[in-house]
């Protein structure tokens, strides 16, 4: 196996939630954690996950794919999932988005020269009162963004 000791025990702490005939229903939270631990996920990262749950691989692929969380090509260390739904863009998302390209000199959907951001365009996160936002690495939320709040924000992400 290529997921560590350590993330199989998470794995193993979620699969506690569900009775054991449905360990299929840890799929989400496992492909997470191996998405955590490898930056993204790989065909056969995907597999090995399904192996551990017994399910089938294409049932762990199918969620994969489904879900726009899950990266399945490598992203760079902080992945900015950038709202440009209609809440976000009545409030300067587009502003928002024309700073981060010219300051990180990429596009929707690329990653910066030495791997350390990817740009994403991302739908309604729910926290349209926030506007405009954008998420880092899924798990990390910033509000009422402003080219200067999002400078001192890249500046203190670590190298």
């Amino acid at each position: 196996m290529s997921l560590s000791a350590e993330a199989l025990a998470k794995i193993d702490r979620e699969l506690t939630k569900y009775p054991p005939e449905h360990r299929q229903a840890a799929v989400m939270s496992a492909l997470r954690i191996a998405q955590t631990e490898k930056g993204w996920l790989s065909k056969e990262t995907i597999s090995e996950v399904a192996d551990y749950l017994g399910i089938p691989a294409i049932a762990a692929l199918e969620v994969a794919t489904f879900y726009n969380m899950y990266e399945l090509e490598p992203v760079g260390k902080y992945k900015i999932t950038v709202c440009t739904n209609i809440s976000c863009m009545l409030r300067d998302s587009s502003e928002i988005v024309e700073h981060l390209q010219k300051r990180l000199g990429i596009g929707f959907n690329e990653t910066t020269a030495d791997e350390r951001f990817t740009l994403k365009e991302g739908e309604c996160m729910g926290c349209c009162g926030g506007a405009p936002l954008f998420h880092i690495n899924n798990s990390e939320m910033h509000e009422f963004l402003t080219p200067e709040k999002v400078d001192q924000i890249l500046e203190g992400l670590d190298k």
